[in-house]
C-alpha cells in the first residue's frame, strides 16, 4: 500500500469508531455524517425475524440494554449510508444453524429497493452458492418469500459470512492493504464470473441506487442519458438545472462512445456490481489472506464480465476521497496489476475483454452516478450531496482519467495487452 493508501486505511478506523460511538455513518468524503435512514431497533429486528420463524414474536418490546423481550439484540449497526442494516444476535439455543447465533438484517425504502428488485439479486445469490461461490444463505420465510414487509418498508436478512470483516471499519472504495489481498480479491472474482455466467434471469431495469450499462452501450451516449432522464422523472428534475447536455458532451460521449464500440462483440452477464475489500470477508488477517466469503449484492446486475471488471478496479485502487478534497487522486498501479493476476490465474480475458477493460474503465460509473443523483436529490433530499454526486462523481471521474494520473492507469491497462496476450474469443463468456 502507498504512504497516502496506509494513512487512509488508518483514518477510517477512527472514522467508524466515531460512527458506533455517536451514531454516525460514513458520508460522501471522509467525515462521518448524520444518518438519512433511523438505526435498526431490537424490537423492529425480533418482529421481523418472526416472519422467518426465528425468535421474537411480533411485537416485543425492548428491554434496558436494547435487547428485544424475545432475546434478539442488534449488536452492531453498519455505518454503510443508504440503507440500515445490522447484526442481529439470536437468543442461545435456538437451534436455527447460525454462525455465532446471528443473522445480517437490513431494511429498505421502497423507493430504494422493491421487493421485486430484491427477489431478483436473491435469486442470483442463490445460482451462486449452489455453484459454490461462497456467497451468505438469504432467509426466506416458511411460504418461500425472501423478503419481509412491515410498515411500509422492506426487509432481508442474510446469515453471516465466514471468515474475518478485515475492512469492516474501512470507509467504501477504501484500498486494499496489501498486494496479497489485491490478487486474491481478483480471483475471487474471476471464480464469481465463471459462476454466474449461465444465469439467464433478465438484467434489473435502471432504478435508484442499481448500476447498469445501457449509457456505455449505446451507439449515442448523449442520447441514452435524454432517455433515462424521460423515463425517471426525478432525475429530470435535479438535472433540468444543471447544463447536463453539454457537460455529458464534453466529458462523457466520446469515452462511452469508445467503450460501447468494444462492448458491443462481447457477451452479457451478471456481475457484482460493487466489488471492494469491503463487501469481502478473508481467511486470516495476514497479507496473504484469501476471500472467504462475498456479499451485498445490491447493486448486481446484467451487464459484462468486464464492465464487472472495470467496476472492481475502479472501487478499489483509485483515491477518489482525496480527489474531492484536493483535486488530485492517484492509482495504485501495483495493486491494479496484483487484481489482474489474479483475475486472469482463474479466468483469462479474451482479447476482445483486454482491449475493452480500459475504454470502459473511465465510464464505468456514469449509470451508477446517475443514480445516486437521483436517491440524493428525490429520496433523501440532500442538495449538497445531489451536487457532490454530479460534479465531483459523474464529471470529476470522467475528468480525472484525461490527467497524467488516469492516463497512467488506462495506458497501464493498454500495456498489459501487450505483456499478457489473451487465449481466444471462447473464453470471453467465463467457459
Amino acid at each position: 500500500m502507498s504512504a497516502a493508501g496506509a494513512a487512509r486505511a488508518a483514518g477510517t478506523s477512527g472514522t467508524t469508531a466515531a460512527c458506533a460511538q455517536d451514531g454516525l455513518v460514513h458520508g460522501m468524503g471522509k467525515e462521518p455524517a448524520e444518518p438519512d435512514w433511523s438505526p435498526l431497533t431490537a424490537a423492529e429486528v425480533s418482529a421481523v425475524l418472526a416472519r422467518y420463524g426465528l425468535p421474537g414474536p411480533d411485537g416485543t418490546a425492548a428491554g434496558p440494554d436494547g435487547t428485544a423481550a424475545g432475546g434478539v439484540a442488534v449488536v452492531w449497526h453498519s455505518p454503510r449510508p443508504m440503507s440500515a442494516a445490522g447484526l442481529a444476535r439470536l437468543p442461545a439455543g435456538t437451534g436455527t444453524g447460525t454462525r455465532g447465533g446471528a443473522v445480517f438484517v437490513k431494511r429498505h425504502d421502497p423507493r430504494v429497493r422493491s421487493a421485486g428488485q430484491l427477489a431478483a439479486e436473491h435469486a442470483f445469490i442463490a445460482h451462486l452458492r449452489a455453484r459454490g461461490v461462497p456467497v451468505p444463505a438469504v432467509r426466506r420465510t416458511p411460504y418461500g418469500a425472501s423478503v419481509a414487509r412491515r410498515g411500509g418498508l422492506v426487509y432481508e436478512v442474510h446469515d453471516v459470512a465466514p471468515g474475518l470483516d478485515l475492512y469492516r471499519d474501512a470507509v467504501s472504495w477504501s484500498p486494499f492493504a496489501s498486494a496479497g489481498h489485491a490478487r486474491a480479491a481478483g480471483a475471487a472474482l474471476a471464480r464469481l464470473h465463471r459462476a454466474a455466467a449461465d444465469f439467464t434471469r433478465p438484467g434489473r431495469p435502471q432504478a435508484v441506487l442499481i448500476g447498469s450499462c445501457a449509457v456505455v452501450t449505446a451507439p449515442d451516449p448523449v442520447t441514452a442519458i435524454g432517455g433515462m432522464i424521460r423515463r425517471r422523472p426525478a432525475l429530470g428534475r435535479y438535472l433540468r438545472s444543471r447544463s447536463w447536455r453539454q457537460d455529458a458532451v464534453r466529458y462523457l460521449a466520446e469515452p462511452a462512445a469508445r467503450a460501447a464500440a468494444r462492448l458491443r462483440a462481447l457477451p452479457r452477464q451478471w456481475g457484482h456490481g460493487d466489488w471492494h475489500p469491503s463487501n469481502l470477508t478473508w481467511t486470516s488477517a495476514s497479507a496473504r489472506a484469501r476471500v472467504a466469503g462475498v456479499f451485498d449484492f445490491g447493486l448486481a446486475n446484467r451487464t459484462f464480465a468486464v464492465h464487472d471488471l472495470a467496476t472492481a478496479l475502479e472501487r478499489s485502487t483509485v483515491g477518489w476521497l482525496d480527489l474531492a478534497e484536493s483535486g488530485r487522486a492517484s492509482a495504485d498501479l501495483a495493486a491494479i496489476d496484483a487484481f489482474l493476476d489474479g483475475y486472469e490465474s482463474v479466468r483469462p480475458l479474451s482479447p476482445a475483454e483486454s482491449a475493452a477493460l480500459p475504454e470502459v474503465l473511465p465510464v464505468v460509473h456514469i449509470e451508477y452516478a446517475l443514480s445516486e443523483i437521483e436517491y440524493f436529490a428525490d429520496v433523501v433530499a440532500s442538495p449538497g450531496n445531489a451536487e457532490l454526486a454530479y460534479e465531483g462523481y459523474l464529471l470529476g471521474h470522467a475528468r480525472w482519467f484525461g490527467t497524467a494520473e488516469g492516463q497512467a492507469v488506462t495506458g497501464r491497462l493498454r500495456a498489459r495487452v501487450t505483456r499478457h496476450p489473451g487465449p481466444g474469443t471462447c473464453c470471453a463468456s467465463g467457459a
